[in-house]
């Protein structure tokens, strides 16, 4: 079961990685609300490796059956793995190549406030709130929190879906018909 965890989690976390390098350089240029899109959208596309974990777990392992509750148990902890592949991947690229980010998501966000037409003490609420998370986000521990929480609900989910969909019972052999008499 390790194995099979390890190597589904670890691709999967691989995936992700190397998705987010690529794309979250280029979040400014393409709009924040479009690069939102496109990455969960990657996340989704590196989860379907639980769906193929949980799936080699009950052909090769498991003798093509397993049930929901291993089916999950499997799923999640491929899931697990790849979220903290996201986090490690992020705050590298979070502390090292973005430092201007929470600025520019910043102005963003009270660019998206003016456009909407909001009053000046809701746009000055939304200044205050983007410095509240600015200095939040300059903490490790919490801005890894916040980074594990973005896709671990779609791992989730994707595990919820994966077990139910691969979810196989040993069969039950009927009772044999005695021979009549």
């Amino acid at each position: 079961m390790k194995k099979t965890i390890l190597t589904f989690g670890l691709i999967s976390g691989a995936v992700m990685s190397v998705l987010m390098s690529a794309t979250v350089p280029f979040s400014h240029r393409i709009g924040f609300d479009k690069a939102l899109v496109v990455g969960y959208t990657t996340m989704v596309l590196s989860f379907l490796l639980v769906f193929f974990g949980i799936r080699s777990y009950r052909d090769n392992v498991g003798d093509g059956q397993i049930t929901f509750g291993r089916a999950f148990a499997v799923g999640i902890s491929i899931a697990l793995i790849s979220c903290v592949c996201y986090v490690v991947t992020w705050e590298v690229i979070y502390y090292n190549f973005l430092p201007g980010f929470m600025d520019e998501y910043a102005a963003h966000m009270v660019a998206k406030a003016k456009a909407s037409g909001a009053s000046a003490q809701a746009i000055q609420a939304q200044l205050q709130e983007m410095q509240k998370y600015k200095e939040l986000y300059a903490n490790p521990l919490f801005n890894a929190l916040l980074t594990f929480v973005e896709p671990f609900p779609v791992g989730l989910v994707i595990t919820l879906l994966s077990a139910a969909i691969l979810r196989k019972r040993p069969q039950t052999q009927a009772p044999e018909k005695a021979a009549p008499a």
